[in-house]
Parts: structure tokens; sequence; C-alpha cells
């Protein structure tokens, strides 16, 4: 076969075009999943932060005297969260952001922890944006997240995924 020919021929450019395209749109694809997994694992923890800020800011009967939940009762409910939506509770870590309190209340002792759920209460809400700021509840962990993506800088990071929830204090 004369060289020219075989320089114009184009059997096999399939081939070698789907070997060289193939590996990109499988880690494309890849990433999307674990990006997937990543936000639905985050949409979760901060759901389950919401839950324990609701459970710690309400009280539990009024016949009982108003008493606010412990602090077990409110990990036990983020637990549950997790639970529910197949993330395990024990590998909660603790996540304390440095929050605004109310005024006229001692801040030394407002802020508990069980079970690496941090729980402060008497938190300040919306101080920027109101005049007439209201007292609450702030529950704050984190979350790890280990991402598997080969041949990428991400393949086997550990992100420790933060959820905090305030909710107001009911009366």
């Amino acid at each position: 076969m004369d060289r020219r020919k075989l320089a114009r021929d184009e059997s096999g450019a399939e081939i070698v075009e789907t070997a060289l395209v193939l590996p990109i749109v499988f880690m494309v694809l890849l990433a999307i999943f674990w990006f997937g997994r990543a936000y639905n694992v985050y949409s979760t923890i901060t759901y389950a932060a919401r839950e324990g800020a609701m459970t710690a800011a309400r009280a539990s009967c009024a016949d009982c005297g108003n008493t606010l939940p412990t602090d077990v009762a409110v990990a036990t409910r983020v637990g549950d969260v997790l639970r529910a939506s197949k993330l395990d509770p024990t590998q909660i870590a603790s996540y304390a952001p440095a929050p605004t309190f109310c005024s006229g209340f001692n801040a030394g002792n407002s802020c508990t922890a069980s079970s690496n759920v941090r729980i402060c209460r008497n938190v300040q809400m919306n101080a920027v944006s109101s005049n007439q700021p209201a007292c609450g509840t702030l529950v704050t962990f984190q979350y790890p997240y280990q991402f598997f993506l080969p041949y990428t800088s991400l393949n086997l990071q550990l992100f420790n995924l933060p959820a905090a929830a305030e909710v107001p204090m009911e009366n």
C-alpha cells in the first residue's frame, strides 16, 4: 500500500476517538454522582440541625412546667434524622462558631454539647435586619464526607460539611 493512501485511510479512527473521549465522559459522570451525593449529605445534615434546633427551642409540655428538652433529647433527634437518611450519627464532629447572645444573659453557660451536637440557647437572631432582635436556639455540628474521584486531586479527600440552624424560642 502506498504511503499516501495509508495516510488518508481513516479506518479505526472512531475507535481511537472513543478511547480518548470515553475516560473523560466517565470522569464527568462520576463527578456528577459524587457532587450530587455531597449535596444530598449537606441537605440532610442541614435538615437534621434544623430539626434539632426546633426540638431545643420548643418546651416539652405545658403540664410539665414548660421545661426545655435536654441536650440528649436534641442530639437524639439529630441522630434520628441522620439515621433516616442512612447516615451514621456516630461520625458527627463538633463545630463551634461564635454566636452572639441576647442582652442580659450569661453567655458562659449557654452552649452545651451532647454527642458532638452543640446547642446554644438564648442566641441573638436577626440582629442586623430588625430593630427588635429575637432570641433563639442555635444547633451546630459537622459531618465528614469523602470524595472518590480517581485521577483527580479530590480523590479520597475528606471534607467536614458544617451544619447550623437557628430557631426562635417559643414563649
